[in-house]
């Protein structure tokens, strides 16, 4: 008995090895696909600081408030009879402390930034401002840190110069910085009139 063996042809042999080789690439497709994947998110908060000045005329504790317009000006505690009864070449002294207050985050920058004088006596009238150590260190011919040079007309800023607050620590209130006024009369004094003067302070966050 005859025996054949039938021999694959050629084209049955690419046919299987095209076939092995798309078994080949879905095997390597599916590890791509299989890929693990992951993830990082990260996020912040975001709180704004808080900045405010206050000032006293005394320096206690207890009376330092905000003075934010001219109309709620604090008024300067200039000694008295001078203050009332002045004549020509009188002098007479007032203090002003300023500080942070205990919510502000940021030291400030402060800057003389206006000055009014009105009245009949007002043009006869000049100032000075000098940063000194204690409220009771404002008195006329006071020393310290010049802030506005001695002679300066009430209406009149030129030759200021800024000085700064620093924050306090611990929900604490800043140091507080005590400003001197001298006002002095000149001749040409009007007997029985009046002169007022109002200065504006700007403060600037340093941060």
């Amino acid at each position: 008995m005859n025996t054949t063996t039938t021999t694959p042809t050629t084209k049955s042999r690419k046919v299987r090895a095209i076939l092995a080789g798309g078994l080949v690439l879905g095997v390597g497709a599916a590890v791509t696909l299989a890929a693990w994947t992951d993830e990082e998110w990260a996020t912040g908060t975001f709180g704004a600081g808080s900045f405010n000045i206050q000032g006293s005329t005394t320096g206690d504790e207890g009376d330092f408030t905000d003075h934010a317009s001219e109309g709620g000006a604090a008024t300067l505690a200039f000694e008295l009879p001078a203050a009332e009864n002045l004549s020509p070449g009188d002098t007479v002294a007032a203090p002003f402390v300023l500080r942070t207050d205990a919510e502000t985050t940021y030291g400030a920058t402060v800057e003389l930034t206006n000055a009014v004088g009105a009245g009949a006596n007002a043009e006869f009238l000049s100032y000075e401002i000098t940063e000194v150590g204690a409220v009771g260190d404002c008195v006329e011919g006071a020393t310290g840190t010049q802030i506005v040079p001695a002679g300066t007309a009430l209406s009149d800023i030129t030759g200021a110069t800024g000085f700064t607050l620093e924050a306090g620590a611990d929900a604490a209130a800043g140091a507080p910085v005590v400003l001197c006024f001298e006002v002095t009369a000149a001749e040409g004094l009007v007997q029985g009139g009046a002169g007022t003067a109002t200065w504006e302070f700007t403060a600037t966050s340093a941060e």
